[in-house]
């Protein structure tokens, strides 16, 4: 099975600009009740990101950072691990298990395709054993 297959494909995903605060990404995540946010890129060759509720954490929690002055380039981790949509997602699994991260971007020709999640690969593995 490939990553295509399984991914959650960029239309139902929510993205902001690196210039957003922090503050505009947690209302984004609390109204689409999401963990992640894609970051865009800023340029044709530029990279996407990803910010989650750990960079989240780490940046306010842990070093007092202020949600209305830090901006999303600040705690994102840009470029994201990204992986190929024609990918078999064992690999993809093997990738995320051995790297300690939970959602990998599908990038192909520097374009944004979707997510895997590791609650992709098991919703699989829990449909294949009914």
């Amino acid at each position: 099975m490939l990553v295509k297959d399984v991914m959650t494909p960029k239309e139902k995903l929510i993205s902001v600009a690196p210039t957003a605060t922090v503050r505009e990404v947690l209302k984004l995540m609390r109204t689409h009740a999401v963990r992640s946010i894609i970051v865009e890129k800023t340029q044709e060759d530029g990279a996407y990101g990803l910010v989650t509720f750990k960079n989240i954490l780490q940046s306010i929690v842990a070093e007092d950072g202020d949600i209305d002055l830090l901006n999303v380039y600040d705690i994102a981790a840009i470029p994201a691990m990204s992986v190929s949509a024609q990918l078999n997602v064992k690999y993809a699994a093997r990738m995320m298990v051995q790297s300690s991260i939970k959602r990998l971007l599908i990038i192909d020709n520097n374009e944004l395709h979707g997510i895997l999640t590791m609650s992709d690969i098991i919703g699989i593995l829990m449909d294949s054993v009914e």
